[in-house]
């Protein structure tokens, strides 16, 4: 097997991303989902064995396991999701009163990950979710 030359970078990124996340899972202002799922894509292009290890947590699976099994997610973990960036782009768009131009692409990503979470990303329930079921 060839051994991948940004390995180290890899896992380095993955262990800053997990402790992002980690910290984002306890405060509300800081999102969890994007900073857990580059944790896992850092871990898979870098090692198995922390993959693996990864997957095996209650964060993975609290937050990530049925998105990454069958892309659904609860309606409370989608809410939550979707108030956080809100929150934070909110604070970005009051920040940039000055540049419309700003304005409007942060408008148009919000949007986007509003319309994202709605209609691409299926809701299930928590019983569904526990059970391993995901229909």
């Amino acid at each position: 097997m060839k051994k991948n030359p940004f390995r180290f970078l890899w896992i380095a990124v993955g262990f800053v991303s997990l402790g992002i996340g980690a910290v984002g899972a306890v405060l509300p202002f800081l999102p969890t989902f994007p900073f857990l799922l580059l944790t896992v894509f850092c871990f898979a292009k870098s090692s198995q064995r922390l993959h693996t290890w990864f997957a095996g947590t209650k964060l993975y699976k609290e937050n990530l396991e049925s998105y990454v099994k069958s892309r659904s997610m609860t309606a409370k973990t989608k809410v939550r999701i979707m108030v956080t960036v809100t929150l934070i782009m909110s604070f970005g768009f009051a920040m940039m009163g000055r540049v419309p131009a700003a304005r409007m692409v942060l408008a148009a990503v919000w949007m986007f990950h509003v319309v994202y979470f709605v209609f691409g990303v299926k809701t299930v329930r928590a019983e569904a979710q526990k059970g391993g079921s995901c229909r």
